[in-house]
């Protein structure tokens, strides 16, 4: 089952009086490794800079496998009967997002399942999140983000050209296990497969 981070950053929420309008940002950080191999844990990061002049009332950031999923990591199987019809490709990780570079949790779980809301942001300001996830099932697979700037969709986030900060990655996952070897310490580590690049937004 997926876990979600329970405990919001970055100030108070301010969905209960969310102001209308737009709000621009800016995505300074996107990346994703492309080819993964199946229970190597990789991470997901997504950076967004508030380049406005006002403050964005609820960073709020989705993540989306399959649309008719609830939570974000996970495929819906149409099967009729199933007690819980969700199946996930990646395992989210206990305690997870964080802040980059920071050890406690970031981005408090919301309404849906699939919406990190990160708090308000300053002008300026900008908050890198990282999600570190396991792949549990191979195939091919296109994950989705999108940034709002509030949780009742009357602020809207907009980039600078006026369309929506939105992304995507292209992911393989393998069914072959990692190759490993034997590092100076004596210590088993994983060695990097080759063309395992990040990827990129839309």
């Amino acid at each position: 089952m997926l876990a979600l981070a329970a405990c919001g950053s970055g100030g108070p929420r301010q969905d209960a009086n969310e102001p209308s309008g737009k709000f621009p940002v800016k995505i300074v950080t996107s990346s994703f490794p492309t080819r993964q191999r199946l229970a190597e844990t990789s991470l997901l990061r997504l950076g967004v800079q508030n380049t406005g002049d006002r403050a964005v009332p609820a960073l709020a950031i989705t993540i989306s496998l399959d649309k008719n999923a609830v939570h974000p990591f996970s495929r819906y199987d149409p099967q009729p009967g199933l007690a819980d019809p969700d199946r996930p490709v990646w395992v989210l990780e206990n305690d997870y997002p964080k802040l980059d570079g920071e050890k406690r949790s970031a981005g408090a779980e919301t309404a849906n399942d699939k919406t990190f809301d990160f708090g308000s942001l300053k002008p300026g300001q900008t908050v890198k999140a990282v999600w570190k996830v396991t792949p549990v099932r191979a195939g091919i697979y296109t994950l989705d983000y999108q940034v709002d700037a509030g949780l009742q969709g009357k602020a809207k986030a907009v980039t600078a050209n006026g369309s929506p900060p939105t992304g995507s990655f292209v992911v393989r996952i393998s069914s072959r296990p990692p190759q490993t070897r034997i590092n100076d310490q004596g210590e088993v580590v994983v060695v990097p497969q080759a063309g395992g690049k990040q990827g990129g937004g839309k």
